[in-house]
């Protein structure tokens, strides 16, 4: 568990980074009115930088959402219906992101929300 704490918050960070980055770009893109075709100019010229900042690590942040509801679960450290939804969250948020749904996303980060908020507060309770 403690290799997993530690390497896991990297990936998590990483990805978290990088989710952000992805999408700020987005955003930025539309504000600006830059076109698609003009974006993807771009990623062709620089592929390290924009595979490193954009494209690999959007899926590291939803898989360790994954290991880590897994990993709570395994260990007995969260209810199992907490951990489930920790798990579900993981997979919902790519599901929601992608198609760029409000609905889908608004879902997707209360299924994340409800599980981390009730094990947060679990245990700044049991530090009390």
């Amino acid at each position: 568990m403690p290799r997993y704490a530690t390497w896991g918050l990297v990936v998590a960070i990483y990805g978290c980074i990088g989710g952000a980055a992805f999408g700020l770009e987005g955003l930025f893109a539309e504000a600006f009115r830059i076109p698609h075709d003009v974006r993807r100019e771009a990623w062709v010229q620089f592929p390290t930088t924009f595979n490193l900042t954009f494209f690999w690590p959007g899926p590291l942040f939803p898989l360790s959402l994954l290991i880590l509801g897994a990993m709570l679960i395994r260990t007995a450290s969260i209810p199992v219906w907490a951990g489930i939804l920790i798990c579900l969250g993981a997979i919902a948020f790519p599901v929601s992101r992608i198609p760029r749904v409000d609905l889908v996303a608004h879902a997707a980060d209360v299924l994340m929300l409800v599980p981390l908020a009730y094990t947060g507060f679990g245990f700044l309770k049991s530090r009390a």
